[in-house]
Parts: C-alpha cells; structure tokens; sequence
C-alpha cells in the first residue's frame, strides 16, 4: 500500500527512539520559503532589547533582515522617524540595517541614549524589530567624605558601609586592603549582598588602617575605591587601671558589652520579610547574624522542600540561592541563626512573577490562493501578558481591512486568502515585567513542488538501529508525500514505516534487507517532483573478546585483552581510555591490535580501562577495573585534649592500610592566622602510636592533619582537626641577618630577616633598632618600627664602623637581648691617587706595573682593589692613529703591583692606577708611558705562485699583517716533491725585505714543488705560510711520448711499471700511516715561539680584564 503524508499526524516514540525527537523536531519546524522565491521579510539578527554601550567606543545597533525582494530598512527613535541622512555621524551599512554612531570622532554617548526600533519593508509587507533601549554604561566616581576611626571593643558586632555609585550596570563589589588583596571572609566576617562588610563578632586581629570597598564596572573595565576606613580593636581586659578609668563607652562603636551572646540578624532587619523574584532568573535570600560565639545560619522551606539540583549555599550558608527560578518556588523560606547560647529565625515570604514567555509562538504561514491557515499567539506570565496584534508595524485595528482574515484573541484565522493577503503580522504580549515580540509572515504563493535534498543521497546505518531518510521538500499548496522502493515502485506498508510531516522516512528497526533505493515523490496540483535516496545496512560492531578485572601489586605488568569484530566494509580505530580520558603519554603503556600492556605499574594507574571501538556509523565499549596494592587510606576522627599554653594532645583513628603495615604518622600542623594554606611538619610517631603530644608556640592558631606511612608510601592528608589558639607571649627571637650598610656617604641604612607571622608570638610586632658609634662615647640610640626589614639612619659621617642591634616585640613584650653587629655608614669616592707608578716591561707582550698604596683614610670605604687603565697611545711604525681602545685590569685587595699580558710588539702604551672602593674609583695617577720591544711578525698575508714555465716559477705575496717590528728579511724554502709524494732536498734561499716578488730559476720540468715562506725581524722569524705548485710539462717530449705511446711494446711494458708503481705506493701508504711526516714539519713543531707560551702567576697578579674603546681626536 502506497503511503501518504496528507494532514500532520501525532506520532508516538518509544523510550528506545527518544534521541530522534531532537532531531525531528528540528525538522518539522515552520516550513522554510527558498531564497529564490518572493517571500516578506523576516528579522534574522537585531541587538538585545536592554542594550547598554561604552561610551568610549562607536555605537553599533543591529539589523539584519532577509526577504525576496531584499528589504529596505528604517528606523524610529523615540516612537518618531529617525532620519538617518540628517546626522552626520550615524551611517547603515549597505544592503543590511545596522547602523553605526561615530561618537569616537566627535559627538557624545548620551545624546543617542533612547528606544530605537527597525523595520524591515518590501512589497510583501514589513517587520520589526524590538525596542532597543539604548543606554552609555556609567561608573561614576564615590561621593568624597571624612571617615571617622572606628574603635570597639573585643567581640562586638561591626558593619562597614559600602555604599558604591549607582553606576550602569551595577558594579561588582569586593573588599581589599592598600595591597591589592583580598580581606579574609569566614563565617565570622562576611560581605553581604549589598555590598556591607558584617562582623558577627570582632577580634583583635580585626585592627587595621585599610579596610577598602572596591567597585568594579565590567562595562568600562574602571574599578573605583571608597576611602579607607580605620577599625581599632580593645580588650578591655587588657587595658590598665588609667586608660580604663579614662575610656567611656560612649568612645566606642556601640553599647553593646564583649560577653558572649545569642545570635541577633543584622539583615534582614525584623522577625519577617518579602522578597519578589522574576520566573528564571536566580533568587537570593540572606540572613547574616551577629553573637558570640559565631552563629550558624541553616535554611528551610515552609511546607515544601528545598529544590535539590537547583539550590546552591553561597557566603558561608548566608545566602541561600535558587536557579531558575519558577512559580513553584513562591512560599516562605526560613533562614535559622543558632550558637550555643540561642537561637533566632526569620521568615522571608517568596513571590515568584514572571514576564512574558512563548506558550506557542506565531510561526511563518506559506498558503496557496484558495486555502486557510491560522497565527496563533499563546504566551503565559504572572500577571497574565495581554495579546496584541499589528499588521506590517501598523497596530491591526487601524491597518486595511481583510475579508480573509478574523482576529479572534491570540489567534488570527485566515480564509480563501489572496497574494494580496500577504503581510508580516507581529504579535506583542506583554505585562508589567515586560514583553515578548514575535513576527510571523503570511506568504501567498503558487509553487509546483521541489524537492531540497540532494539528489542520490547515501544513507548508511547499523542493523537493527532506526534509519532516517530525509526528503526536504517545498511547494505551494503543501505538497503530498509519497515513498517508494526498489525500481518496480513496490509500496512501503504503513505498519512498518513511519512517515514524518516534513517528508522524512523513519525505518523504526533498519533490517539487512532494508537496503536498497528508496524514492520521495511530491505532488500538488501544479505538479510532481521526485528523488531517489540509497540505503545499506552494515553489521554492528562487536567486542567479542573483553578485558577483564585485575588485581596487580606495584611494580608488576598487566596486560588487557580486547578483540573487536565489525562489518568487513567498515574500517574501526581501537582507542583506550583511563577513566574516560586519554592514556597518560607514558612510555608504559604499550598498545598492539588486541592489548593493553601496562608495564611497571604504580599507584596511579590504578582505575577503570575502556576499550572503545569506532567506526563511522557506531561505538562499542567495554571496560575493566585495576586494582594497585597502594598506600594507607587517611587516618580520620582527629581531636584535641589537654589543651595548654604550649602543648597539645592529638589522637586520630588509623584509616585502612591497605595489606602493608603502617610503619609511622607524619603530624603536620596549619597557622590558620599567619600562613593560612600552607602546613609544615610537626613530628613523627611510632605506626602503633595513635597519640602524640605536642609542643606549641603562642599566638599562633594550629589546625593539625595526620598522615600514615607504609613501605609503598604515605597516605593522602587526613581531615584538618579542630582549630586551637594559643595565647600571645612574648617574642623568643631575633631578627637575624642583621647588617649595617650606607646607601649614600651620610647615612647608614640597616637591614635585617624579619620574623614570620609563626615566630611572632603575639600581635603588633615590632622591632627595636638601635645603633652607635663603634669608636665613640655615644649612648645606643633606638628607634621602634613597624613590622618592615629596613631603617635608615641619616646624617652619618662617611663611613664610620657602627655598634648596631635589633630586637623584636609586640603587645606582649619584648624578646631575650640582641647580639651586636659591626657596620659601616656610607662610603664614597677615594680622595687620593696611587703613587710611584712604574712599569717593568718583561717582554714583547707583558709588562709589570708596581704602585704605592693609598692612605686608608682616603679610601672612605671598602677597599675593593686597584685598577689599571692603559691604551695603546701609538705604534713605532704608525704615526697617527686616530682610534684608541682603553682597558682595564682590577686587582682585587690591596695588591701593589700587577701584570698586564696581551700587549702588542714594538708598539708605546700609557697607563694610570685608580684605588676603587665600594662606592666606585677614585682619581687617577699620573699617565706613565713605556714601549714594548720588537717581537716575531706573524705569517705573511698571502703567497701566490704565477708565471710557471718549464723551468721557473714567479712568486708573490704580501707583507705580514702585524709585522710587530722591523722586517729584516724574508726566508723562502723550498723542496722537491716526487710521484710517490717523497720530498726532495730543501732549498734555503733569503730575500731582502723589500721585495714582494720572486723569480726561482733552473727548476726541473714538470715537477711539484713545495714553498715555506716566512718573515723575520729583529726578535727572530715569524709564522710561515706554504704553497705547492708544478714547472709545465716539455712539448716535443710530450709528443714523442705520444708517438711511443701507440706502440704495442710500449704498452706492456707500461702495465707491467704500473703493477710494480702500485705496489711500491700500497707499502709507502703503509709506512706513512705508521707516523711519518715531512722534514719541515718536525722544524715547525721544533722552533715554537717562546712567547706564546702559557703565563702562569701563582699570586694572582693577573686581574680582570675589560676593554673600552673611544675615538680619540687627538694624533698620535
């Protein structure tokens, strides 16, 4: 039987089949109009209906609307007509409605602050836009006032105003200190949801000068900052009998007395409250109390029960918060304040409105001349959303009349309508919360149907799983459906496929012989449109083989099967997870076609291991625990007894230990007040011991945590116990790395390691500085600061030895005697220069300078060395020379004299001597020049061979670069080098050191010839260069040789002195691998140059060496 799609129909989805709902109902969505096709317009993007904008940057206020043919767009600002050609600064981007404010040129935000609204117009109707309500961001600055000290007494209640700008939106605020840092917030102190910082009970350590309310604007990325307020802390009980009898209780913030006490609510005020919260969006309720001790606040629900994925617990249980929220959330909340001398409560009577929301949206009509249709409008809300209607923008009562069309609440009911019936109709319901606007066309078209699905398309799907065949369709009258299979048209029987309205086939239970070719065929009564879709049906993937539970000690390897079976047309990719991640890139893990090799395994792999098989249509997966033998669970049910001033005791229960014995506790203790966070070892007691008692320093609040050891490790951290205050005591300690050091000649600033908050024993830590002259009858002077870890003494002489000590104290008192440190005031620059500067030059390339020490009172400071400056002022073979490199050589310590290397040969240098201290040089001592000596030139520059004949050959080269002195002469050696490469006798032959070209005459023919090249002065030869080169070969010889050359005779016995050539030059290659060398070469390595030998200085006159160089106007 043939099926038909001729009126929608309600389907019915098992369970099994309810992922396709999604998918379907995404498809039988309002019945899209081809581009193609003339059709109204509809908005496809506008901005937010509440659209705040920085007033920094350009306005840009969106339109976007498509429609055949494409829409022309306008605006009206204020319910009036916007005319956007009139102002300058306001441009709509072409083909699109959005428009654009240029305020970053000129103009100001507020001047464009109101309700815009677009509408998109062509000749089948116009729809709009929302109202945009326009509004610049603002972040105005806090209102300046004078602050008063806030001063109360221990365990008092305490709010702190926040009070921030109405800005727009509104801020965020948070509370820090002068820092940058966030206060601390407990279930003591906390900030409300106004903004207000509540203390249900103040301590002393509440004192500080810098409580700050921060107010940050996200829009403007601005924060503005209240003034500081100041909060002072007093327990009476620590004031002596003068300063109590002096002190009213009107000097202090309330009259309320440091007793403890049962809780009262500073917010809400009163036994009752309402709060009204809109349908979706996120209710808060809050209840902070005061007391002492600090009250626990607990919410419940009148006659119903709190929301259970919904409700989350904010600011230390004082903010009940319930997401999207709804109607059924309206009722009384009670919020409960208890401690251990009372309790109180207070109801807050919930009311949950709503705005506007869609029951059923007016959705887009398509009709055919002729046929009815209807726009239904349906939304909800708290109050009841009245329903409007507008035809093109224009409220429907005053639009043209239309027979076709009855309006009949929130439904229009159209009839026999006409292509003049087309129109955009705009549905608005609104109440007091707000309003919904919706745009829905009426299309009157007449269209043969067309099918949108691509023609010949492949469905592939796995047995016995639902397939979906879609064919998107299109035409004017609706279109009927009609499937068919195979090529004989066979008709699909309706009780095995359903048929969808928007054309798609569902095969509920796809069989292997439900593949094959499926035709859609669509027919009105302007015609038929077809298309043919393929199916095939493959084998669903299989894990035949799983793996399987394991159970391995530490360091073993386990190994986990899987073997897949899947269609043979399907490619799958075998993947493993650990608990449904990715493997860790260990190279432990090993993965083939069917295993999982972990080897070596440690604590942390054990888990669950899936193996999942993928293929293009499907997944399976299959999944196996490991077990690791591992370490000790946490020990648990921590308590404190025998609490005293410095000692504790703690007891624990042991946690499981995992089939390994626990060998010992590791105690670790947490400074709650001073490093809070951060634990530090305690102690270690015996595996069998579950008690220890344990020393404790004052003022310090201990939280302690237990953790077991067995031989495969240490457990996780146990629970941190109950928290203990011990009581404030005196200092027991110093500051140490006390030292004495001026940063400028009159002063003398001193620096020491400040104590940790743990070491301080007490609050107000201090520290008593005092200070004298090491030399003199001065008395100490003292000084008390602040918490820091340096002071500066001024008006100092320069560099005076200083007798200086640093003692810490607080509230308590203060700590043992310190010991006494040496330190210097300030230094400065040395007054006086080396004298009796001399040079010793040793050799061509190294001097000796020898000075006279400088008067240790000129020094004014730490002697830090002496330094040398020298340059090479001119060279004895250069005249002027325009470029002077200066360098330095310090010698550390009160040396008196020191080597300079390194010099140039034959070249006049000039030095001076600075004393240096840690302040830097002092002025220098007369320059001193000396010369040093000629020295061996290096290798000439280069060395050619030009010109050869049959018996000379011409050479050329150039003069060495660093003659370093005067050239006496050029030695030129030579020497014969045979086929066998045997080196002949060496030829000695001077040239004057004039020249730069030589002939060599009476040369054999066509022989290799061997150069060494070398120049010398005065101080002896220098570096040589070689060179090999060949005599040319005699012409007539060479061709008699040719004319013998083509004897037979003369061939054999050419081959027969070749075999013998080739074995005499095998045994030559043999004996010079066995270490022979040239002749010249072993006069090379024997005439090394004796000063370029390595220097050694056993007393360290070599200083540090630095090079300067400057252009000196000057010739030399």
């Amino acid at each position: 039987m043939q099926l038909k799609i001729m009126m929608p129909k309600k389907k019915h989805l098992s369970a099994s089949r309810a992922p396709l709902i999604l998918f379907l109902c995404q498809m039988i969505s309002a019945l899209e109009v081809p581009l193609d096709l003339v059709q109204p317009p509809t908005i496809t993007q506008q901005s937010p209906k509440d659209y705040i904008i920085d007033p920094r940057e350009n306005i840009v206020i969106q339109c976007e609307a498509k429609g055949k043919p494409p829409p022309s767009f306008s605006w009206t600002r204020n319910g009036t007509h916007f005319d956007i050609d009139k102002d300058p600064l306001v441009t709509m981007k072409s083909g699109s409605g959005t428009l654009t404010v240029n305020i970053m040129s000129e103009g100001k935000a507020e001047t464009y602050e109101g309700v815009y609204q677009c509408t998109a117009r062509n000749e089948r109707g116009a729809a709009i836009s929302n109202n945009i309500v326009i509004r610049p961001s603002r972040s105005p600055l806090w209102t300046k006032e004078k602050l008063e000290r806030i001063t109360l007494r221990n365990g008092q209640s305490l709010v702190l105003p926040c009070r921030p700008p109405v800005g727009l939106p509104p801020p965020i605020i948070f509370w820090m200190d002068n820092s940058f840092q966030r206060l601390p917030q407990s279930e003591r102190v906390s900030q409300g949801l106004n903004g207000d910082l509540y203390f249900s009970n103040v301590l002393p350590e509440d004192t500080r000068e810098d409580y700050i309310c921060y107010a940050r604007f996200n829009h403007t990325q601005t924060i503005q900052q209240k003034q500081p307020i100041s909060v002072k802390v007093i327990s009476v009980d620590e004031l002596n009998d003068t300063i109590a009898a002096n002190l009213s209780d009107t000097e202090f913030y309330g009259a309320k007395s440091h007793r403890e006490r049962p809780p009262t609510f500073l917010t809400p005020e009163g036994n009752a409250s309402r709060k009204e919260e809109l349908r979706g969006n996120v209710l808060s309720l809050e209840c902070i109390a005061e007391g002492l001790p600090t009250p626990i606040i607990y919410w419940i629900k009148e006659d119903g029960t709190l929301p259970i994925n919904r409700t989350f617990y904010r600011n230390f249980k004082k903010t009940l918060q319930i997401v999207q929220v709804t109607e059924a959330d309206s009722g009384n909340y009670q919020c409960i304040a208890k401690n251990a001398l009372g309790a109180i409560h207070h109801i807050i009577s919930v009311t949950v409105k709503a705005a506007p929301y869609w029951i059923i949206a007016p959705q887009n009509l398509v009709l055919s001349p002729g046929e009815d249709g209807t726009l239904i409008c349906r939304a909800n809300g708290n109050p009841k959303p009245r329903i409007s209607w507008l035809l093109n923008g224009v409220p429907i009562e005053i639009a043209p009349d239309d027979p076709s069309r009855k309006i009949d609440g929130d439904t229009i009911i159209f009839s026999n309508v006409q292509e003049r019936s087309s129109a955009v109709y705009q549905c608005n319901a609104s109440n007091e919360y707000g309003y919904l606007l919706a745009n829905a066309f009426v299309n009157v078209l007449a269209e043969p149907p067309r099918i949108l699905t691509s023609a010949d398309t492949l469905y592939q799907v796995i047995a016995n799983r639902p397939a979906l065949l879609d064919c998107a369709f299109f035409g004017s009258p609706l279109p009927t459906i009609e499937w068919f299979k195979g090529a004989k048209g066979s008709a699909l029987r309706e009780d095995i496929y359903v048929l969808h309205e928007n054309g798609t086939l569902e095969i509920p239970v796809a069989q292997k012989d439900s593949t094959g070719t499926y035709t859609c065929v669509a027919r009105n009564k302007l015609g038929m449109a077809k298309n043919d879709i393929h199916l095939e049906i493959k084998d669903p993937t299989r894990i035949i083989k799983q793996p399987e539970y394991a159970v391995v000690q530490r360091g073993s390897t386990v190994s986990f099967e899987c073997i897949v079976k899947h269609d043979h047309t399907l490619i799958p990719t075998v993947m493993w997870l650990k608990d449904h991640r990715e493997l860790p890139s260990d190279g432990r893990f090993t993965v083939d076609k069917d295993h999982l090799v972990v080897a070596d395994v440690n604590d942390d792999d054990g888990g669950t291991y899936t193996c999942v098989a993928n293929t293009t249509l499907d997944n399976v997966s299959a999944s196996a625990v490991l077990s690791v033998v591992d370490v000790p669970n946490p020990p648990f049910d921590l308590e404190l007894t025998d609490q005293l001033d410095r000692s504790v005791q703690l007891s624990w229960t042991p946690g499981d230990d995992n089939n390994s014995p626990i060998s010992k506790f590791i105690i670790e203790y947490e400074d709650a007040m001073h490093e809070p966070g951060l634990w530090h070892h305690q102690t270690e007691v015996p595996g069998a011991q579950t008690t220890a008692q344990l020393k404790l320093s004052p003022y310090v609040n201990y939280s302690f945590r237990v953790m077991a050891v067995n031989s495969l490790g240490r457990s996780l951290p146990s629970e941190a116990s109950e928290q203990y205050l011990t009581k404030a005591a005196e200092p027991d300690k110093n500051p140490t790395a006390v030292e004495g050091l001026g940063s400028e000649p009159d002063n003398l600033v001193i620096t020491w390691k400040p104590l940790n908050g743990f070491e301080s024993n007490g609050p107000g830590l201090q520290y008593k500085v005092s200070w004298r002259q090491k030399d003199g009858d001065d008395e100490w002077t003292s000084m008390v600061v602040a918490d820091v870890s340096k002071y500066i003494v001024s008006g100092t002489p320069t560099f005076v030895p200083y007798l200086i000590k640093v003692q810490a104290l607080n509230d308590a008192g203060f700590a043992p005697e310190p010991a006494v440190v040496l330190g210097h005031s300030g230094e400065d620059l040395p007054m006086v220069a080396p004298g009796n500067v001399h040079v010793n030059v040793v050799n061509s390339t190294l001097a000796e300078v020898h000075w006279d020490p400088v008067p240790l009172k000129s020094i004014r400071g730490h002697l830090q060395g002496y330094r040398i400056y020298y340059w090479k002022a001119q060279s004895s073979s250069t005249r002027n020379r325009r470029h002077i490199e200066k360098k330095i050589l310090t010698f550390q310590g009160s040396k008196t004299h020191g080597m300079l290397p390194g010099l140039e040969p034959f070249s006049h240098y000039t030095l001076n001597v600075r004393v240096v201290n840690g302040k830097g040089e002092g002025p220098a001592s007369p320059d001193r020049v000396f010369n040093t000596p000629e020295g061996v030139p290096s290798a000439p520059s280069s060395l050619k061979i030009v010109n050869p004949t049959l018996d000379s050959l011409t050479l050329e080269w150039e003069p060495p670069s660093h003659p370093n002195g005067v050239l006496t002469e050029y030695t030129l050696k030579y020497q014969p080098i045979n086929s066998t490469h045997e080196l002949g006798p060496l030829v000695d032959l001077k040239i004057p050191a004039n020249k730069t070209r030589w002939t060599l005459k009476n040369l054999n023919f066509s022989t290799r010839y061997k150069f060494y090249f070398y120049a010398q002065t005065a101080a002896g030869s220098g570096n040589q260069i070689t060179e090999e080169a060949i005599t040319t070969v005699d012409e007539a010889m060479a061709s008699r040789q040719v004319d013998i050359a083509t004897q037979g005779w003369f061939i054999g016995l050419m081959c027969a002195v070749a075999l013998l050539i080739l074995i005499l030059l095998i045994v030559c290659f043999i004996r010079r691998n066995k270490g022979g060398k040239y002749p010249v070469k072993e006069k090379e390595d024997a005439h090394a140059d004796p000063e370029i030998q390595p220097m050694k200085e056993d007393d360290g006159t070599f200083g540090e060496y630095r090079l300067f160089s400057f252009v000196s106007s000057a010739s030399f």
